[in-house]
């Protein structure tokens, strides 16, 4: 009988499951918190097939609240099954070997390439730090997860499933999106290198914090309700008045630059996502460094990470583009960020002048052993 005839005859969920294991050791522990940058990251690990994992260890916390913690986060690097869901705890392990007591995650988190996920607030610093805790056998910060990896599931419901009415999302969008192409009602007109559209100030204040300071000003174009727009090409503005009037993501084409300048510029941060998320989907070895220096310049985050992970895991390739090469000699300090994210992608410091190192001082090294098992549950 197929597999296809019996899915027919049972009711069951299946779960193909993967579990891991993941022990991490940093050694000279101590001098990292003396010396640390933002944070340490493991060798790279795979847990199935295709994807990329590593460990990141954040000594001085993620944030303010976290500012006395060390923070401790799983990240996925790449996969092309994302995305994936996983549920894992940390451990320490101690001066006598003993796990000492686990933090657990109380769901599944759903990773994408470039996601973190983890606890800001794992361990007192100071805590961590006291002999007596024996939590830091030789200088040894010994760090110990264990997971759980459903990368997809299926179910067959029966007849016996419980009937609810579907409610479709509501046609806000599509209805204020038809008052936009057919320029219905509109109150305002605004120019843009000589073309004329037709708009409604109160959809667009209540998306544009720029717009809305124009709107409110006493000034000649307020009292005419004809506004000049100098800085937009046409392209760039119709695909953010359309995300303005519909919340959907525009047509960005070779454009998502251009639209996240000026998503950057009036105030749609949810349209800046949008844009982040284009020019990642279309990253590659010739358009990591202009895309490193446009994450920078508009103070994206999520995307400057991923470019940097991005740069890290390609660093030899990218490094013989033009667009590096012009880097080098304008912007130093995206060049030195992207060295430091590869010294911290291996696990190694900077070495510090000689000066602050005793003789006998061991290189900073991590090693890192990784268990995986899979199983069928149903």
């Amino acid at each position: 009988m197929s597999q296809d005839a019996i899915d027919k005859i049972w009711d069951y969920k299946l779960f193909n499951i993967q579990n891991f294991s993941c022990r991490w050791t940093i050694h000279n522990f101590c001098f990292i918190l003396e010396e640390m940058r933002d944070s340490i990251r493991s060798p790279t690990f795979s847990i199935g097939d295709d994807d990329k994992w590593c460990l990141r260890v954040h000594p001085k916390g993620v944030d303010e609240e976290s500012t006395d913690y060390l923070s401790v986060n799983l990240e996925l690097l790449s996969s092309t099954k994302s995305p994936l869901n996983v549920r894992f705890k940390f451990w320490i392990i101690n001066t006598k070997g003993e796990r000492n007591k686990p933090v657990t995650s109380r769901k599944d988190f759903s990773f994408l390439p470039g996601y973190q996920s983890g606890y800001k607030m794992f361990i007192l610093r100071d805590f961590l730090l006291d002999p007596s805790r024996g939590l830091l056998p030789e200088d040894q910060f010994t760090l110990l997860c264990l997971g759980m990896l459903v990368p997809y599931s299926y179910s067959i419901p029966d007849e016996s499933t419980e009937q609810r009415i579907q409610v479709p999302k509501g046609p806000l969008g599509v209805d204020l999106g038809q008052l936009w192409l057919n320029s219905s009602f509109t109150d305002c007109s605004l120019v843009v290198a000589g073309q004329e559209f037709q708009a409604h100030k109160a959809i667009l204040a209540a998306h544009c914090p720029v717009f809305r300071v124009m709107f409110e000003h006493d000034t000649e174009e307020s009292r005419k309700n004809r506004f000049e727009i100098h800085d937009l090409e046409p392209d760039v503005f119709k695909a953010m008045m359309s995300y303005i009037y519909t919340g959907k993501e525009p047509v960005l084409h070779s454009m998502a630059d251009a639209v996240l300048a000026a998503a950057d510029k009036y105030g749609p941060e949810h349209l800046k996502v949008m844009c982040q998320s284009a020019l990642f989907r279309d990253l590659s070895v010739e358009t990591a460094a202009h895309t490193l220096f446009l994450a920078d310049l508009h103070r994206t985050g999520q995307l400057k990470t991923q470019v940097l992970n991005f740069i890290t895991a390609h660093a030899s390739e990218v490094s013989q583009t033009r667009d590096w090469k012009t880097m080098v000699d304008s912007y130093p300090h995206l060049v030195a960020e992207a060295y430091s994210s590869l010294a911290s992608a291996q696990c190694n410091l900077l070495e510090p002048p000689l000066k602050r190192l005793k003789q006998d001082q061991e290189p900073v090294t991590g090693t890192l052993h990784v268990y995986t098992r899979s199983s069928g549950l149903c």
